[in-house]
């Protein structure tokens, strides 16, 4: 059903949100939509870092040190 919509369509969609909800609040929606996948790419990224820190200090080196040589 929503494969056959083209440019025309979404168009047609674009101004009945614009005239029911105004420019003002398509727009803050809109800020509040960017903020949000700022944030969320935000999360993405610190759970990876703390993930590549978990495994770097997994692999640190675990030689024992040489005891006394005398």
């Amino acid at each position: 059903m929503l494969n056959n919509i083209g440019l025309p369509g979404l168009l047609l969609i674009a101004v009945v949100v614009l005239v029911l909800f105004g420019k003002g609040k398509v727009s803050s929606l809109m800020g509040e939509v960017g903020k949000g996948i700022t944030a969320f790419k935000k999360g993405v990224s610190e759970g990876t870092r703390e993930l590549e820190d978990a495994k770097a200090d997994a692999a640190k080196d675990v030689t024992p040190a040489e005891k006394d040589k005398a």
